[in-house]
């Protein structure tokens, strides 16, 4: 599994196999701002320019979008309807296998994709030893059998202020440590199970999963122009800290954000989320 540097992309190779990751493209987010009185030209050629780029650089067998290639939480707007089939149609001529983990943003996706493009459950997919979710909701349980998780739906960005109060901000990947008992017991609870002494013991029993996760990784969004969460933000008040982490599995008390680690899209280590809190 590595980062495709210094795009917002994982490349994950077994054998013959790669496949290309990425997450948060958000097609159609300018309709959204021209509403509004903000008119912006379509990005979504440069979004297909720079997936194209990718794809000739790394030649993947399989693209995975990990969730939110629309913008439009409910329903479709135009710019979608009309961007979001080329889209699709062009990448299917350059990849032979295309599969999209839906996100929060996905709904009604399927009317404009090609038949060739597969939906994946919402809960995501185990490939190989690496689970592969979008973070708006609990991963399947077979997912915690994977030690390695990857995840987008944060949109993750460091926040730098300097004593002039000018502030810059930059897409960083996350990595960081995941209690696999704590999250396990967490999404036995949520499933409403009665979780046993030991929540490993349960996910066994339960659903034949040994329970392994130690690790989790947060994708930047593949979309240039949209924000993100400043995840070193300072904090202001209880429970602050986790603030800026959205989903379940951020909030379950099993992910250690203050020692999570930060990379810039070129590979440059920043330090870890409370050492950057200091200059938020």
């Amino acid at each position: 599994m590595l980062p495709v540097r210094p795009f917002p992309a994982l490349l994950l190779r077994k054998q013959s196999k790669r496949v290309l990751v990425v997450a948060d493209l958000h097609i159609g987010w300018e309709v959204t701002l021209t509403e509004r009185g903000v008119h912006v030209p379509s990005q979504t050629p440069k979004i297909l320019n720079k997936i194209t780029r990718l794809i000739e650089s790394c030649k993947p067998t399989s693209l995975i979008f990990l969730g939110d290639v629309k913008h439009t939480v409910t329903g479709v707007k135009m710019g979608e309807w009309r961007d979001i089939p080329d889209f699709f149609e062009t990448l299917g001529k350059k990849v032979p296998d295309i599969q999209v983990i839906p996100g929060n943003h996905d709904g009604s996706l399927e009317p404009l994709l090609p038949e060739f493009v597969k939906i994946l459950p919402s809960t995501g997919v185990v490939l190989w030893d690496i689970g592969l979710f979008h973070g708006h909701a609990w991963p399947a349980p077979e997912l915690l059998g994977c030690r390695r998780l990857v995840t987008g739906h944060v949109h993750p960005m460091v926040v730098f202020r300097d004593p002039a109060g000018f502030r810059i901000s930059r897409p960083v990947w996350v990595k960081t440590k995941c209690n696999g008992e704590q999250l396990a017991k967490s999404l036995l609870k949520h499933a409403s199970v009665k979780v046993q002494k030991n929540p490993a013991d349960s996910l066994l029993k339960l659903f034949d999963v040994k329970l392994r996760c130690s690790q989790l990784f947060i994708m930047p969004s593949f979309n240039d122009f949209l924000g993100g969460q400043p995840i070193n933000w300072k904090s202001l008040g209880r429970n602050a800290r986790s603030r800026p982490f959205i989903g379940p599995v951020l909030r379950s008390g099993s992910i250690d954000i203050d020692n999570a680690e930060t990379y810039l899209l070129d590979g440059t280590f920043l330090g870890k989320i409370s050492q950057l809190r200091a200059f938020s």
